[in-house]
């Protein structure tokens, strides 16, 4: 379980791609500090398994799924990473609760400056969408943020000073694709209001009646 707040940005060192598998390495710095073989890292918002480490760097495999689902089939030696360690229990919990779980994959297709953010829309497929609503948590290639707009083709979000100099996301521009995962507790109550939703209840609860009463908050 991760929170959605960046550590560290670190680098592809190096990169080995096959038909259905990736190996990667990873220079990093901050989080290598206590990490051991088997813990988990995100790695722009996915979850990986440190397989392989040294003083300054880790590798991991990403299996066939996980490289359909996410942008890390694009990575390159070289390239940028928000890595996030898994939390510990007894934390201070300042994001949200992400799994490393990608929902989809996005693109960003607008960049705006506005006082000192800057806001960003992002273009995603029906699915993810629906998973979202305005002032609820996204997970940005694993950054926590906020829906500031959502529509039938993509939402909004934007970034703080800091958020933009310490995550990768700073360094994206309009056309780049990025990891998207929705709120978790979004989809657990997504899932049950589907499975209540039957033939002979339809109609009975709505999505809109368990916002009337607070069952979702916004």
């Amino acid at each position: 379980m991760f929170t959605g707040l960046i550590e560290e940005i670190g680098h592809v060192d190096s990169i080995e791609k096959r038909p259905d598998a990736i190996r990667i390495s990873i220079q990093a710095d901050r989080i290598l500090d206590d990490a051991e073989l088997g813990d988990s890292i995100a790695v722009n918002g996915v979850c990986l398994t440190i397989t392989s480490r040294t003083a300054s760097r880790f590798s991991a495999d990403v299996m066939p799924e996980t490289i359909q689902a996410t942008t890390l089939k694009n990575l390159r030696k070289g390239d940028p990473l928000n890595l996030e360690r898994a939390m510990k229990a007894g934390d201070r919990y300042g994001g949200h609760m992400v799994a490393g779980h990608v929902d989809a994959t996005g693109r960003m297709v607008r960049i705006v400056p506005k006082g000192n953010a800057r806001y960003i829309d992002i273009e995603a497929p029906p699915e993810v969408l629906n998973g979202l609503v305005q002032k609820g948590s996204v997970a940005i290639d694993g950054t926590s943020l906020t829906v500031f707009h959502v529509d039938d083709r993509m939402f909004t979000i934007s970034l703080i000073p800091h958020t933009f100099a310490k995550t990768i996301l700073g360094k994206k521009k309009a056309g780049d694709m990025v990891n998207i995962e929705c709120d978790m507790m979004q989809k657990y109550i997504r899932k049950q209001f589907d499975r209540t939703e039957t033939a002979e209840n339809k109609g009975t609860l709505t999505y809109e009646k368990l916002k009337e009463n607070g069952f979702i908050p916004y």
